[in-house]
């Protein structure tokens, strides 16, 4: 997605029927602040929590991803990947999108593929991700950071940009590389401190180093990493009460 096509998306613009007030998804951007930082995870763990409150979709825009379905266990689940849409230009049916998606529990998922690892092109994401603003309630987008860095993702489209940053100086130097882009984007933009801290860096340390604001911190959890390599994201423990507490601070206005 080159910069010029994210440009153009911008805030998504709202929608009104005749007589009806204007809506539009809240959308949560994650990202990790380096490799390995479980972005995908809190991702889960928020439209978990959001997909209690209103429709939910969770959307992989991670390039290098192998589907953020195997992650939750959903890579046999029928329903359609960003591949099947690539011809979705134009006038795209969100409600359509949202009836054909496999979903985890109530929240409807929108993956990579594993067996064909294209991601889609610019004005296809575009325009899915427009009709999906205007049909459900939330939207969160697991991000790929180097496309953040290089100013080619749909940072600009999100409310909320949630950056994940465990405790370390290659975390420092990560999110120092993003921080244009994310200052840039005209979202709120927080720090999640994940856990542990090899050298002792304290979450308050991290956040002032990378100067963005912490809005959560994880504890470290060593039964996570097991549950997700079984395709289990928790909704219960520490990754979900941090979420929860997310959700209920930050994400503003989902219907």
């Amino acid at each position: 997605m080159r910069r010029s096509d994210v440009a153009e998306v911008g805030r998504w613009p709202v929608v009104a029927a005749p007589g009806e007030a204007a809506v539009r998804a809240s959308v949560v951007g994650v990202v990790a602040g380096r490799g390995g930082a479980g972005a995908s995870t809190l991702a889960a763990a928020v439209a978990a929590r959001l997909a209690r409150r209103t429709s939910t979709v969770l959307v992989d825009l991670d390039r290098g991803s192998g589907g953020i379905d195997v992650m939750l266990g959903l890579e046999g689940a029928d329903g359609v990947r960003w591949p099947d849409l690539a011809s979705a230009l134009g006038e795209v049916s969100g409600a359509e999108v949202v009836a054909l998606l496999p979903r985890w529990g109530s929240c409807a998922v929108l993956s990579a593929d594993r067996s064909r690892p294209t991601p889609p092109e610019a004005p296809v994401a575009a325009d899915v991700l427009h009709a999906l603003s205007v049909t459900v309630g939330a939207l969160v987008l697991d991000l790929d950071r180097a496309a953040v860095v290089a100013g080619e993702s749909m940072l600009r489209a999100c409310d909320t940009v949630l950056v994940v940053a465990p405790r370390d100086l290659r975390t420092v130097a990560g999110v120092l590389a993003m921080r244009p882009e994310l200052t840039g984007s005209g979202a709120e933009v927080g720090l999640v401190a994940r856990g542990p801290a090899p050298g002792g860096l304290g979450a308050a340390q991290l956040a002032q180093a990378v100067d963005l604001p912490l809005v959560g911190a994880v504890r470290h959890d060593r039964r996570l990493a097991a549950a997700v390599e079984r395709g289990v994201t928790p909704r219960a423990g520490a990754l979900a009460r941090t979420a929860e507490r997310l959700v209920r601070d930050l994400v503003v206005g989902a219907r």
